[in-house]
């Protein structure tokens, strides 16, 4: 079971780079974040074409999330984190395919900090501890998987000095992701991959994907249940090479 999380940046703009990655590398659980659209603008008939069921929760500029199935309808067991009534952002999403729970995550980004966006990404970055620990209370086989906007070691970033005052790589935001890990989760790319920096996105912006200048933000974390079906992990990196490409890449796990 191929199970993989991509931020599309923009799915209507992206959807033939989507078709075409679901056809090559035919996931059987796709994770998809910055939509970009509203409910009534996801692709729905497109990627049901494609042999792909889907839940989704749209919105307009940043946001979005939706989780894809290959030959499958995703169950939906809940569109929004909890723990905030007041938060309306579009930023999580989980379903049950075959068996498995599986979420689609978009963690704020958290910039400028310090400020009150850094201080809602840490805010988000408690809850979703809070609800990742009542996942593993029940012993179900879980995949968190998103766009946790948090390159969590100085192997997950390119040399440089250029991001030091930026929310993907401050220690708070590192010690956010650790604690999340600690926990009992599995990461599960940099587990098979230890030495090897795996990055998934690359700015736009200075030659950053000709110099692979890229961090690692897109993470899949199995639970303890899960962990040991782990067989493979990667990163699509010739997706991002695409023209007109979204500035993140595919990353996937294969379970037995």
């Amino acid at each position: 079971m191929k199970i993989a999380t991509f931020n599309i940046n923009n799915v209507n703009r992206r959807l033939p780079n989507l078709l075409r990655w679901l056809k090559a590398a035919k996931p059987d659980v796709v994770s998809l974040q910055e939509l970009k659209a509203g409910d009534a603008e996801f692709p729905h008939a497109a990627i049901e074409t494609a042999g792909y069921g889907a839940v989704w929760q749209g919105q307009k500029t940043w946001n979005g999330v939706a989780i894809l199935a290959r030959g499958a309808e995703p169950v939906l067991i809940r569109n929004s984190l909890p723990g905030d009534r007041n938060d309306h952002e579009a930023r999580y999403i989980e379903a049950a395919v075959r068996g498995i729970v599986v979420t689609s995550l978009y963690l704020p980004n958290g910039n400028p900090q310090p400020g009150p966006k850094f201080d809602y990404k840490l805010a988000w970055f408690k809850r979703l501890q809070a609800h990742a620990r009542s996942l593993l209370s029940v012993g179900v086989p879980v995949v968190l998987a998103g766009d946790y906007n948090v390159a969590p070691t100085p192997l997950d970033i390119y040399p440089t000095r250029s991001w030091d005052k930026d929310a993907l790589i401050q220690p708070k935001s590192r010690a956010a992701f650790k604690a999340l890990v600690d926990q009992g989760w599995c990461d599960a790319i940099r587990t098979l991959h230890a030495d090897a920096p795996m990055f998934t996105f690359w700015h736009y912006k200075r030659n950053r994907w000709p110099r692979d200048a890229g961090l690692r933000l897109d993470h899949l974390l199995l639970s303890p249940v899960l962990a040991p079906r782990l067989k493979k992990a990667g990163v699509d990196r010739e997706i991002r090479g695409e023209d007109d490409a979204s500035d993140h890449a595919p990353a996937w796990v294969m379970l037995r």
